[in-house]
């Protein structure tokens, strides 16, 4: 065989095509998706709570709003609701000026902070943008404001320019930018990661076994009822998923080593994600064979940048956001950080992720009974159920 009649083969030609598609679903999906990152902060949502009645809080408050690149700053929140928000992952930051703020100021009060309250637990992009502003803002107030309003301030007391420069400057260091972190999530970043691989180690063997499984499927048609095929598919998967979510749980606590109570709904999660995963892609190899493994590509890579790991829904563009409201790589990455590190409950997530496998099953119910048509049993299936049917009748 000529090299030339090698690369007409079914296996070279599908390589190389396979090469090429990857590549180029690859960047085109992934390119345009991460321009979000800085591009989209100011889609993030932000609070301010001003429970100062003197003017330092409403200056810096406006003036925050005005200067901040957010779109969405809310300011109508009590302190309490805005960190509830905060833990629901709905806001991003929450900026609190006590009520003494402006009365600790003009006294010098070194205990006078204001509060920069970020939430760990979340998309990996939305904290360390956070903590990168607040350092700005706090830069800001101290350059600003804290000398330049202190020394008017004290000038209109009648103090002398030269003392009044001198007291300024302690008013300046009086000043504090007090950044608190909720759900922290331990150092390293296999643990801010670790709901991300969890589902992508679920959702890539799923994707596989369901390309495999079908096959399968197809191949012994005629053999057994599309049913029974079907329901047998569906338990095979179940018996992987269980494999492979103690696999995953090991090889989890071995590096991670998280808390020993939230093993058994780590792992009942896992195993959900898994058979989640394997319906959702199985819909695409049901439909068109094991060509639906060019739209599962895709699909997962569109996933990896809508699962909300590295960025949030506010800051995705359009067609990764809506992606997200229906994949399983969302709701399972979510749920994974509520469980792991958040104080929320995974529950709706976890429901999500249900909701999104009951109506891949359902597709696939329905094209297996209405795409894919009836083969007859084979006549040897035929004769055994017959002899079956026939010592049944003599021994009665």
């Amino acid at each position: 065989m000529k090299f030339t009649q090698f690369l007409k083969t079914k296996g070279a030609i599908a390589s190389i095509f396979m090469g090429i598609f990857y590549a180029v679903a690859m960047l085109g999906i992934f390119l345009p998706g991460y321009t979000a990152i800085p591009g989209n902060i100011d889609k993030l949502p932000i609070a301010i709570v001003n429970d100062d009645a003197g003017e330092y809080g409403t200056m810096i408050a406006d003036q925050l709003k005005e200067n901040l690149p957010f779109e969405e700053v809310k300011t109508d929140l009590t302190n309490k609701r805005a960190l509830e928000q905060l833990e629901e992952n709905e806001i991003t930051l929450v900026v609190h000026i006590p009520k003494t703020f402006s009365a600790d100021m003009e006294n010098g009060e070194v205990s006078s902070s204001i509060d920069f309250t970020v939430n760990e637990a979340g998309a990996t992009v939305v904290s360390s943008s956070m903590t990168s502003i607040i350092t700005q803002i706090n830069n800001q107030l101290s350059a600003q404001f804290s000398q330049q309003t202190a020394q008017g301030v004290l000038m209109n007391f009648n103090v002398p320019e030269e003392q009044a420069a001198d007291m300024a400057k302690m008013i300046e260091t009086s000043y504090v930018g007090n950044v608190v972190t909720i759900n922290d999530i331990p150092d390293g970043m296999h643990n801010n990661m670790l709901p991300m691989f969890l589902t992508m180690a679920g959702y890539v063997g799923a994707m596989i076994a369901a390309m495999q499984l079908v096959a399968s499927f197809n191949e012994s048609r005629g053999k057994a009822s599309k049913t029974r095929l079907f329901v047998y598919v569906q338990l095979t998967a179940l018996i992987i998923a269980v494999l492979a979510g103690l696999a995953s749980m090991g090889i989890a606590y071995l590096v991670n080593e998280p808390s020993g109570e939230l093993f058994l709904s780590l792992f009942g999660q896992q195993v959900l994600n898994y058979m989640v995963a394997f319906n959702f892609t199985a819909m695409f190899i049901f439909l068109v064979g094991e060509g639906g493994m060019i739209l599962n590509i895709p699909v997962l890579l569109v996933q990896t940048i809508a699962n909300g790991a590295t960025i949030t829904r506010d800051m995705m563009y359009g067609p990764y956001e809506w992606v997200s409201y229906i994949s399983p790589m969302y709701y399972s990455v979510q749920a994974y950080f509520a469980n792991m590190y958040s104080s929320i409950s995974p529950a709706p997530f976890v429901w999500g992720m249900i909701a999104v496998g009951l109506g891949a099953m359902l597709i696939n119910i329905l094209l297996v009974a209405f795409v894919h048509k009836k083969v007859p049993l084979e006549a040897s299936l035929v004769e055994d159920t017959k002899d079956v049917i026939n010592n049944t009748e003599i021994t009665v």
